[in-house]
């Protein structure tokens, strides 16, 4: 069983340095997004810096990834903070399938609408988290490194793989090299997943929060039809990394 999984995950892995060192190499984004396409969304702080500084700062960004996806004009300021999840929003300008924030960036998983709605959203969410960090930590400037880059994923492996990569990005809070040294507990590991509620994984687990209406799963392949086929495919993504 474990040879299948590992000849599996070798042409996703590849497929997955490919994508990410193209993008890597592309600073900004070049082409329209595609109608009804997969993307991942990330961007970092300008020199590598943090975006994030307190839990207040990733809960505000949270409620963005809601608030901002509409297609109608919303300010944050203007909404009573105990209402944000109980808000009516209209119609999203994107559909979400993952996230993580991370110290010093974000993934985003989408499926595009148009171009138009997906550049406004992607607009929106980095122009609100600027202005609110620089007010807040007394600075100017750039908070991103440059335009959020854009990975298209039109390859259903790969697209799968995101929901993985994504999700096992806070392995590296705990173990930077995870990935080249072997995982010493995997529960450990998997219980600190869990307790991360930066990220979807929290979602994709089964755990009920107001954070779930950030998603919209319908829009994307019904790759874990329960929490368990979720942990199933983190854990032989964990045991295939080491």
């Amino acid at each position: 069983m474990y040879q299948i999984i590992i000849t599996i995950k070798t042409n996703i892995a590849y497929l997955a340095y490919l994508g990410h060192g193209y993008y890597n190499k592309r600073m900004t984004r070049q082409v329209p997004f595609v109608k009804g396409e997969y993307y991942h969304i990330y961007n970092r702080g300008t020199n590598k810096m943090r975006i994030f500084n307190s839990p207040i700062d990733y809960d505000r960004f949270i409620e963005l990834l809601y608030l901002v996806n509409s297609e109608e004009t919303m300010q944050y300021s203007d909404i009573n903070k105990n209402e944000i999840w109980k808000t009516s929003k209209g119609e999203s300008l994107v559909e979400i399938g993952a996230w993580c924030l991370m110290p010093n960036h974000f993934h985003i998983l989408i499926k595009t609408k148009n171009d138009k709605s997906t550049s406004l959203f992607i607009q929106r969410l980095l122009t609100s988290h600027s202005k609110y960090f620089n007010i807040k930590y007394e600075r100017s400037g750039s908070l991103f490194q440059g335009k959020s880059k854009s990975e298209h994923l039109n390859n259903d492996r790969y697209l799968k793989y995101l929901f993985a990569y994504i999700h096992l990005n806070p392995v590296k809070s705990i173990n930077p090299k995870w990935k080249e040294n072997k995982i010493q507990n995997l529960d450990k590991t998997l219980k600190f997943l869990e307790k991360y509620s930066y990220s979807s994984y929290y979602d994709y687990s089964g755990n009920d929060r107001e954070e779930n209406k950030i998603l919209n799963r319908d829009e994307f392949p019904e790759y874990f039809i329960s929490p368990k086929d979720h942990l199933k495919e983190l854990k032989e993504w964990l045991i295939y990394e080491n």
